[in-house]
């Protein structure tokens, strides 16, 4: 017993319930509390309060007697002349299950944020929060917050043996209460007070306290779009993203971020009017970094408080939902901050990353690289994935920085790095934990994307696990952004020697389920906008960008634009500041707006330009060597064999009388001209409406002869 004594006092009772709460002695019954700061402690019974008996100065009381009190017993615990009721948390039995703690050592446990974390559970009619953490090289793990005055002393933990979690259930703890983990290294003695790893709520930065959040009051209203997703066509269907940072889409005049309520309001209208069909939120998970847009996640089952609070957030991708368009969650499996406080040396040891720097630490940015072969960091991924699926009703996960899970020398130099068991540089954890993530996304949550930012070749990336892939739904393509990008950045007088540029693409168009492009980080760090990116003088800038956007919209893959991209924004994105739509009031700038507008539309109401984006069959080429005049055609086809033709002219010299072949003998309706008055542009075009010959032309048994305008693209779709 006095040895139990000394380790509590000493902080380092690894079995509180050994000693404190009720226990059955011989023939009675003791019951033991310890309160460092009493002044006398006593038992509330029907017939009166008996008082405890203080058997160590330190603070530790007992009662003894021969019946059991009924249970659950309160005491009164006084403290001079202050004295409060208290229910006593050492009388509760152990809350988690035996198979929830195996499957999260076995890495399988999906839904590990209803286990591990602070929940709101009732125990023998008594409600409080339930507490419990992973640490399994700890000596012992105490709950500290606003309601023990951050003692350590006074809530220390139950230990689930060789799983490594610790629990304790704390009756009448306020919701939205803060507190953290106090984590005592079982090898050094080492004390560390670290956040909840499966908080689902944080407070405001600069805190990094952890909140007893409660249960989320929102009520969907998104039943139907939820039931269509789950039978959806998507490798069929239109998917054009609109790629969101959320705080600084728009700001308030003072500087505040826009909450989640208000861009319910202001931004899911304007989406909806711009046609786009998906919004990308760039992280919103809870992140200690403004600057770090979200991408150094300290928070991985919390949204960021910077904006409001979940419920917030559930109104916002419900009032998307309501307005059919998608949402989907940027999400930061790859790599987690060195924060003290944080993740990181968690128990006092290496345990979401490698000891091994060479395997662990991520030296671009700083960050520590997940355990992927760990299966507890498995099912915490897992769950997290999980979660914002489930708890937020997200309609996809966009994975970052995939490329830096899948190979272990990535971004190192020769002797940076520790080989595979087979001598390679596969990280052979992170391939089957990307696998079974997209294995249980795919299985739970039909209709649900997962898309890949992976800048190599690694193959199969977009391909299902049985036939060997990755699983992922789609891959960025980083490989046509790179090359389009290059492409437009020469001045139009050198373009004729770097054709292939555009053309190469089609090499390896569909060996991925691709979507391409634009993002926030081609306009970021030094490289300027889209628009500053165009050659030559404002106009050109400008007819650039709009001929940029209307190949990207016209090519083979699904589309994703960075906000400020679609207004032509004139300076670099800046996170603290927002997009420039001031700049609307000037006719290029609102051109390009109508322009962006008017792809998607057409986009979405032509099945030529979206059924086969994965599909060879979708696209063939008219002239794709025509380098002199530095002009690509081709044309667009739909499963039901229908067409659409695409003529971009890559020069500011109008090319009239240029002949493009046909498939088909008629009419054909110049259904969009990027150099149209009401885009801004010069106006020429080809007045609507343009008959075919039946002159065989580019392998087309018909051609006309059109007039294409400088730096612009038109479309031209059959008269019905």
């Amino acid at each position: 017993m006095n040895k139990l004594i000394e380790s509590l006092l000493q902080a380092r009772l690894y079995d509180p319930f050994a000693l404190l709460g009720i226990h059955r002695e011989g023939t009675g019954w003791v019951i033991r509390v310890y309160q460092p700061h009493a002044t006398q402690v006593a038992l509330i019974e029907a017939g009166g309060n008996e008082p405890l008996k203080l058997i160590h100065p330190a603070g530790v009381f007992e009662w003894r007697g021969n019946n059991e009190p009924a249970r659950p017993y309160r005491v009164r615990i006084s403290e001079g002349t202050l004295a409060r009721d208290v229910c006593d948390p050492y009388q509760f039995p152990p809350h988690l299950s035996p198979e929830d703690l195996y499957l999260f050592s076995s890495g399988k446990l999906h839904q590990g944020y209803r286990v591990l974390g602070s929940h709101p559970v009732e125990i023998h009619g008594v409600k409080g929060i339930r507490f419990a953490v992973w640490a399994p090289n700890a000596e012992r793990v105490s709950v500290v917050g606003e309601f023990n005055q951050w003692d350590g002393r006074l809530n220390p933990m139950r230990s689930h043996g060789s799983s490594g979690v610790w629990e304790l259930f704390l009756p009448e703890i306020a919701q939205h209460a803060l507190y953290r983990y106090e984590i005592r290294n079982r090898d050094t003695g080492n004390l560390l007070t670290k956040t909840d790893p499966y908080a689902q709520g944080y407070e405001l930065r600069p805190g990094t306290a952890a909140l007893t959040a409660p249960a989320h009051t929102h009520h969907w209203q998104d039943a139907e779009w939820m039931k269509q997703r789950g039978t959806w066509d998507w490798l069929h269907a239109a998917i054009s993203i609109y790629e969101v940072h959320a705080g600084s889409w728009k700001r308030h005049p003072d500087g505040r971020f826009y909450t989640y309520s208000e861009l319910a309001l202001d931004m899911v209208p304007y989406v909806k009017s711009m046609g786009y069909t998906h919004i990308e939120l760039m992280p919103v998970t809870e992140h200690p970094l403004d600057e770090s847009w979200g991408y150094q996640c300290s928070g991985y089952f919390a949204p960021t408080s910077r904006f409001g609070s979940p419920d917030e957030l559930r109104q916002l991708i419900d009032t998307c939902h309501q307005a059919g368009i998608g949402v989907i969650l940027d999400w930061v499996p790859a790599h987690f901050p060195q924060d003290s406080w944080a993740l990181a040396r968690f128990d006092g040891t290496a345990l979401y990353e490698h000891e091994d720097p060479r395997l662990g630490f991520h030296q671009d940015w700083g960050t520590h690289i997940f355990n992927f072969g760990r299966n507890e960091v498995r099912s915490f991924l897992m769950s997290s994935a999980h979660y914002w699926l489930s708890e937020f009703h997200f309609d996809g996960l966009r994975v970052d920085a995939v490329a830096s899970m899948l190979y272990l020398d990535y971004s190192r130099k020769a002797g940076e790095w520790i080989p595979n068991k087979y001598g390679g540089r596969e990280n052979l954890d992170a391939v089957e934990f990307l696998r079974e993530m997209n294995i249980m996304v795919h299985d739970e949550f039909p209709g649900a994307l997962t898309m890949a930012e992976e800048s190599t070749a690694w193959p199969g990336v977009s391909r299902p696990v049985y036939v060997g892939g990755l699983g992922f739904s789609i891959k960025w393509n980083m490989g046509w952004m790179n090359d389009t990008l290059r492409y437009f950045e020469h001045d139009p007088i050198h373009r004729r020697y770097h054709h292939n540029e555009l053309t190469f693409a089609q090499v390896y168009a569909y060996s991925e389920n691709f979507v391409l492009p634009f993002s926030h980080d081609e306009v970021v760090h030094g490289k300027g906008s889209l628009l500053s990116k165009m050659p030559g003088d404002g106009w050109q800038k400008f007819a650039n960008l709009r001929l940029l956007l209307t190949y990207q919209m016209t090519n083979p893959g699904k589309k994703l634009n960075f906000m400020g991209n679609e207004i032509a924004q004139g300076r670099e994105w800046q996170s603290k500041w927002e997009l420039e739509w001031w700049q609307l009031g000037e006719k290029l700038h609102r051109g390009m707006q109508n322009l962006t507008h008017d792809l998607n539309k057409l986009y979405r109401d032509i099945p030529a330009l979206h059924e086969l984006d994965f599909n060879h069959e979708g696209f063939t080429w008219l002239d794709c060597n025509d380098a002199s005049h530095s002009v690509l055609s081709y044309l667009r086809n739909a499963r039901n064999g229908s067409s659409v033709a695409v003529a971009l002219n890559l020069t500011p010299l109008p090319r009239e009388h240029y002949r493009i072949g046909l498939p088909k003998h008629g009419l054909y309706r110049e259904v969009l001209n990027s150099d149209s008055d009401y885009y801004a542009g010069s106006n020429l075009g080809n007045a609507g409406l343009i008959q075919s010959e039946a002159t065989p032309w580019m392998g087309m048994p018909c051609s006309a002869e059109i007039t294409l305008p400088p730096l612009a693209g038109v479309i031209l779709v059959p008269e019905a």
